[in-house]
């Protein structure tokens, strides 16, 4: 045992107490001082196999949390399966994070899982707080010595902590802001719990230029300008700045009700006639924000695009004949309708209305006489639609991204498969340049607050724009595939649903957009099957609101 360390029963249980950090729960004698176990030690004439037992889970999570008490980072290090990495990180904790105390209590080992909870004291220039969360870490054997290792992982330390991210303590790089709504009302969290890392997002960009001032925090240090960072205590609260955001109260309860009936589902709101962001929901609603950062393959809702473009260079018009077989062959490639349904005799507007693939990849083989069909997707969705430009929204976004093509993929493209990436954010802005005729940048804060450059695009030609809007409101009618969700949703309206299939899963995402009035929006549910069934009653819920 390190030098000053003190053996001491708090509230029932053993306590370390070395250099001020302290560890509790089991009696960490034997473990602390090397105790009687023989795993891992040259007592073995071969390293165990099979999964480790109850008594190893035991022995081996009370020496790493023993050994992380005491200020003694090597050993801790050298318990777990990745000793490089878990050394310096335990290290960093105390000095990084301020930390002058701390009781870690284990609970009852699940398996191989042993929860715990920390309860320790941050002190920083004479102000201190309490500090308590709770994590967990799992004992596995290790593939070359056979010993029980904690599978090492910064979220031991702490569940927010990432590989990149550093604890740390001191005055806060920036004011905490006051976030308010579109009407100056100030945006709950608590309320709005998928706005969390929005602000946290805005603070770091604006915090400076709102005129607060900066408190003692304790906080996750990401590693990364592009990533906030994440505030886990607050010692002295600073004074926070106010910042006006584009979000509308009412859209955006309805969004966060609305992705809360699935595990993982995003939706995003824009108004097509400013590009302000009205809404931005995530389930689960903490962590990423998929809304904006998701790059998924966007199905068929991409057909907004392929429409447009195949508008643009005269292969079809809404009432013009369009042929929508069972099946059709791109390259050697086979692709086919849901069922193998198939349109006689029907127009262009009657193939969107019923999303079927194969109109969209038949009718641009012409495409491939001209030397352009690897990259002419990929231009009509910058040039038109501003997808793969850089959106300067306030916060970080992924702005799309349509890659040059070849062969089958191509014709994958077209249906919004392949190598094409999207996110709920990036398929509202297709809805909301089909309703504008053109496309606006989204935003959230105003242009104004930092006179950063929006991304822009060419309008559509009135014959295009009439065109889609045409055909989204074909879709959101009669028997649309997006009629069903739409049914309610005020005119003047217009949608288009979209399952997109995913390698690893059995059920296809389900993806919806569409507006009415002047607000757009997009949602994505992952594993939610048809567009109409789980994306749609999300988007429809949103479009209600508005």
């Amino acid at each position: 045992m390190r030098s000053g360390a003190k053996v001491a029963i708090v509230g029932g249980v053993f306590v370390v107490v070395a250099g001020g950090v302290g560890y509790g729960g089991y009696n960490l004698w034997n473990g602390v001082t090397g105790g009687d176990s023989t795993v891992g030690t040259k007592a073995e004439s071969a390293p165990r196999t099979g999964p480790v037992t109850p008594e190893e889970v035991e022995t081996t999570a009370r020496d790493f949390l023993a050994a992380w008490a005491a200020g003694e980072p090597e050993k801790a290090g050298q318990l777990t399966n990745d000793p490089v990495t878990a050394e310096p990180a335990v290290a960093a904790y105390r000095e990084g994070a301020a930390v002058t105390e701390a009781v870690i209590t284990p609970g009852a080992a699940v398996g191989a899982k042993v929860p715990f909870t920390v309860k320790a004291t941050v002190t920083y220039e004479g102000v201190s707080k309490p500090w308590s969360y709770a994590s967990e870490l799992t004992v596995v054997r290790g593939q070359t010595t056979g010993r029980p290792l904690v599978k090492w992982q910064p979220a031991v330390l702490h569940p927010k902590l990432t590989a990149a991210g550093t604890l740390r303590t001191g005055e806060a790089k920036a004011p905490t802001v006051k976030a308010v709504d579109r009407n100056g009302d100030e945006l709950s969290l608590t309320k709005y719990p998928s706005l969390a890392s929005v602000v946290a997002d805005l603070r770091t960009r604006y915090g400076a230029k709102t005129g607060g001032t900066a408190g003692i925090e304790t906080w996750i240090d990401s590693g990364s300008e592009a990533v906030p960072d994440t505030p886990v205590l607050v010692l002295r609260k600073g004074k926070p700045g106010t910042l006006k955001t584009t979000i509308d109260p009412e859209v955006q309860a309805a969004a966060e009700k609305a992705v809360k009936a699935y595990g993982k589902a995003a939706v995003a709101a824009i108004e097509p006639s400013t590009g302000a962001i009205r809404a931005v929901a995530n389930s689960p609603a903490a962590g990423f924000n998929t809304a904006f950062l998701g790059m998924q393959a966007p199905g068929s809702t991409m057909k907004i695009v392929t429409a447009a473009m195949m508008m643009q260079q005269g292969l079809a018009a809404p009432g013009g004949r369009v042929e929508c077989p069972a099946d059709v062959t791109w390259k050697g490639v086979p692709f086919h309708n849901l069922d193998h349904f198939e349109i006689d005799g029907g127009t262009f507007t009657e193939s969107f209305r019923r999303s079927c693939n194969t109109a969209f990849i038949k009718a641009l083989g012409p495409l491939s006489d001209k030397d352009v069909e690897d990259r002419i997707l990929g231009e009509t969705a910058r040039r038109s639609f501003g997808i793969g430009l850089s959106w300067q929204v306030g916060v970080q976004t992924w702005d799309g991204e349509v890659p040059e093509s070849s062969g089958g993929e191509t014709a994958a493209s077209y249906i919004g498969q392949g190598r094409i990436r999207m996110n709920a954010l990036n398929v509202a802005s297709l809805s909301a340049t089909a309703k504008n005729g053109g496309f606006l940048q989204p935003y959230l804060v105003e242009r104004s607050l930092d006179d950063r450059e929006f991304a822009r695009a060419e309008p559509l030609s009135p014959e295009v724009a009439s065109g889609l809007q045409t055909l989204m409101r074909a879709a959101a009618t009669g028997n649309g595939t997006a009629a069903e969700a739409m049914a309610g949703v005020p005119s003047p309206k217009g949608a288009k649903t979209g399952s997109a299939e995913v390698d690893d899963q059995a059920t296809s995402n389900s993806w919806f957009t569409g507006y009415s009035g002047d607000l757009a929006a997009a949602a994505v549910v992952e594993a939610g099957g048809h567009g109409g069934d789980a994306a749609g009653p999300v988007v429809a819920r949103v479009l209600k609101a508005g």
